[in-house]
């Protein structure tokens, strides 16, 4: 007897739970005050991708998977370097694809020698570019456009100051950067959640206020650019960067 391919109805029910679950509020809340109780364990940073500390959740490594796979970039620009373990990952991605000219491009203000030797030690080292400087400055910004070949499919990743000045620079920036169908994500959307006593730690602690959801939502007034994955964010529980994900329009 024939097995029925049922293909169709398994995704068209991924859609379905993942808006559904976007849509409640209180396994939010339950899944905020988690992330709040893991801070003493310094959660985001117990992982690493392939050798090198990544400093993500879970969940926010598999729908930056998704992204890549789905839109097939051939450069991903991410600002904040960190310790690498994130550039790694995506060039993994990128590598699995295989794009041999895709690459990935990471900026910093402070890329510290330690972490520049594992990232430039590492076997995938070929499909990653380092650029250090202030990410919002003209001269990394040049540096960047004269590093992205000519018709290039673009997605940025906003992951590096998580104040609402900078991360609107940086949208303003670089949002302008991606290409139609591929996708600009702001890390750390969860500051903007969290209760008005609380906080979380990466690198230094932030607070709901001044963080980078507010300057997503600023951004989205000003500019008729880009949209919410809503079905991608829906199921952004146990994620740093819930409501993070936005896709650039067609022209």
């Amino acid at each position: 007897m024939a097995i029925q391919d049922d293909r169709q109805e398994f995704e068209a029910s991924k859609v379905s739970n993942s808006l559904a679950l976007g849509r409640d509020d209180a396994l939010m809340s339950q899944s905020i005050q988690l992330a709040l109780n893991l801070e003493k364990y310094n959660y985001p940073y117990l992982w690493s991708w392939m050798g090198v500390p990544i400093i993500q959740l879970p969940a926010d490594v598999m729908a930056t998977q998704e992204v890549i796979w789905a839109t097939q970039p051939d450069v991903i620009i991410e600002t904040g370097v960190a310790r690498g373990g994130s550039l790694i990952f995506m060039a993994s991605i990128l590598a699995s694809i295989g794009n041999e000219t895709s690459k990935v491009i990471g900026v910093d203000i402070d890329i510290r020698a330690h972490n520049r030797e594992s990232i430039e030690a590492h076997p995938l080292a070929r499909k990653i570019e380092l650029i250090q400087g202030p990410s919002t400055d003209q001269d990394v910004l040049d540096k960047i456009r004269a590093s992205i070949p000519a018709g290039s499919r673009v997605m940025v990743v906003l992951d590096s100051d998580h104040s609402y000045s900078h991360v609107l620079r940086e949208c303003i920036a670089y949002g302008e950067l991606v290409t139609p169908g591929c996708y600009l994500v702001v890390a750390d959307t969860l500051v903007g959640m969290l209760p008005d006593d609380s906080s979380i730690n990466r690198s230094r602690k932030w607070t709901k206020g001044d963080d980078p959801l507010s300057a997503l939502r600023t951004y989205m007034e000003q500019n008729d650019l880009f949209e919410r994955d809503d079905v991608l964010n829906g199921k952004l529980i146990m994620s740093s960067s819930p409501g993070g994900y936005l896709r650039r329009k067609q022209a």
